[in-house]
């Protein structure tokens, strides 16, 4: 099945309140626990990047989980940043967790790459996702971590509606057109396999995780 881009930013008001109160605690826990798997070796302090955060939860996730670390949280809607900064503070991480408004492409607001840069959901957004690759090898080093996980694109419009069904039956029809629009706007394996290699990342590993996720993982410079 053909890929069928999707709008980059959520900025419709509805939208953007039904993400964020939304229960996504499975897929997010899921995604903390393979972080906290593949990268093993992360040290007890750092400074980490969240690559399209929207409403923060995976970094407040992160944040509890590595006591240690301080997050930067990135995102391109204004209206899903305000309600992360307020979620933020409603639990206490506001000193070390900070939320900035930036659209890719962007060039680095820091002048040092981040220790860990992790990203959930945010490359099928993208109309080109040569700019997410090459924001994640600019905003690195050498020995940065990389984490990211994102859908795949089911093989057919019956397909991506069984998810939908499986997955998203009993939330709001928002969210259920919002799933349906993203896995069609996903990628394949091998789709991602061809963008790391164009992007100089080829050290990357990429690993299928369950029937609509995949994973990819690695240092920036190994």
């Amino acid at each position: 099945m053909k890929r069928i881009p999707e709008p980059e930013l959520m900025l419709d008001p509805g939208q953007v309140q039904a993400y964020a109160h939304a229960d996504f605690a499975e897929p997010h826990e899921h995604f903390i626990s393979l972080l906290v798997k593949k990268l093993a070796e992360l040290p007890t302090k750092g400074v980490a990047l969240d690559l399209g955060c929207g409403a923060g939860d995976i970094s407040r996730r992160f944040a509890r989980a590595h006591a240690g670390w301080r997050v930067d949280g990135l995102d391109g809607s204004p209206a899903m940043l305000a309600i992360a900064r307020e979620m933020t503070v409603g639990v206490g991480l506001d000193a070390r967790i900070e939320y900035h408004e930036v659209r890719l492409p962007a060039s680095p607001f820091k002048g040092t790459g981040y220790d860990l840069i992790f990203s959930n959901s945010l490359l099928h957004h993208l109309a080109d996702p040569g700019v997410f690759w090459s924001t994640i090898k600019g905003w690195s080093e050498a020995l940065s971590s990389i984490f990211v996980m994102d859908l795949l694109r089911p093989t057919s419009r019956a397909a991506a509606a069984e998810l939908v069904q499986c997955y998203a039956e009993n939330e709001p029809e928002i969210l259920r057109t919002d799933f349906h629009n993203s896995l069609l706007a996903a990628f394949e394996i091998r789709e991602v396999e061809t963008q790391l290699e164009q992007a100089d990342l080829v050290h990357l590993q990429v690993e299928r995780v369950s029937d609509r996720h995949f994973i990819v993982w690695g240092a920036a410079g190994a």
